[in-house]
């Protein structure tokens, strides 16, 4: 390994360091840079930090171009770290790789397309029985309630009240602790994986809710390798330009509560802090990010919008 391979794994584990000690938590950014310097020392490379080698790690990741200008933008204020021990680091240039402002469109299932993937959830279990129940249940639990994915992973038993039907959702993308209500329906599908779980592994060697074969915590890639595989199962690749992801989920659900609060001739507006409060947003606007304007969503909004016209009138 090169000199510079040894003085960047030093100054990388330093960086690290700090900024975490500034209330940071650092991981995604940390595990860029600690790729970084494996990737440097793989090459053997003499030094030092450069526009061109940046570019050449970043590049040769297999990820979308919003990632690469994510990793990009770490390695460049990393280098402006650098730059203070040592002098011929280059100052990478922040519109070398500029990301993409264009959001894609969530794609919303139907209530048939959404029954469609719990099935081929469940038929996943044909080996292990546990595995497609797990699946089946952490799907419906995603559009029953929400949720982002990675807070349902990181459920442990004693989060979930099975006999109040209340999660408790801990360190969230905002790091702000909520209690979350569920459905009478959810808190029984809840407790039925549970009791299916708990006789698979009657000796927890985990705290999580949800368990992977091998009894531990089902880990994001675990989760994501088994959706693709129920996606397609069901039939929802086919040609449509956009791969339903499980944090579209999400958004159907904003919707479904949008219009439900329609058909129960609630105030909509009314209701937006309660869905705000809900999904765990601090501000309002993010939770607008989720209302897709569905063609259900956009003719009830039109009826009672006309309808008020016309009772003016």
């Amino acid at each position: 390994m090169s000199d510079f391979a040894n003085r960047l794994a030093i100054k990388v584990g330093d960086y690290i360091r700090l900024r975490r000690s500034l209330g940071h938590a650092f991981k995604v950014q940390a595990a860029t840079l600690q790729a970084f310097h494996c990737f440097v020392a793989k090459q053997n490379h003499p030094g030092p930090l450069t526009g061109e080698l940046a570019l050449a790690f970043v590049l040769t990741c297999e990820v979308t171009p919003n990632v690469r200008a994510r990793r990009h933008a770490v390695l460049r204020r990393f280098a402006e770290y650098l730059t203070i021990f040592e002098k011929s680091t280059e100052v990478l240039d922040p519109e070398a790789l500029p990301r993409s402002r264009v959001i894609p469109p969530a794609r919303i299932l139907d209530d048939a397309e959404l029954a469609r993937l719990l099935a081929a959830a469940l038929d996943l279990g044909e080996c292990d029985a546990l595995r497609g129940r797990t699946l089946y249940t952490l799907i419906g639990l995603l559009a029953s309630t929400g949720l982002r994915s990675g807070e349902a992973l990181r459920l442990d038993r004693a989060d979930v009240d099975l006999a109040r039907g209340v999660l408790e959702i801990r360190r969230t993308k905002f790091r702000k602790d909520r209690l979350v209500p569920v459905h009478t329906t959810t808190s029984a599908q809840l407790r039925n994986y549970a009791s299916e779980r708990d006789r698979a592994f009657p000796r927890a060697t985990s705290p999580a809710f949800f368990l992977s074969l091998r009894g531990e915590r089902l880990s994001p890639s675990g989760f994501s390798t088994a959706f693709r595989q129920a996606r397609a199962r069901a039939g929802l690749d086919g040609d449509h330009p956009r791969q339903l992801r499980p944090h579209d989920l999400r958004h159907r659900f904003a919707i479904a509560r949008l219009v439900a609060s329609y058909h129960a001739g609630l105030d909509v507006q009314a209701q937006l802090p309660l869905l705000a409060a809900y999904l765990g947003h601090v501000r309002y606007s993010d939770t607008a990010y989720y209302i897709t304007g569905t063609a259900e969503l956009l003719g009830l909004t039109a009826e009672r919008v006309f309808g008020a016209q016309e009772g003016v009138r």
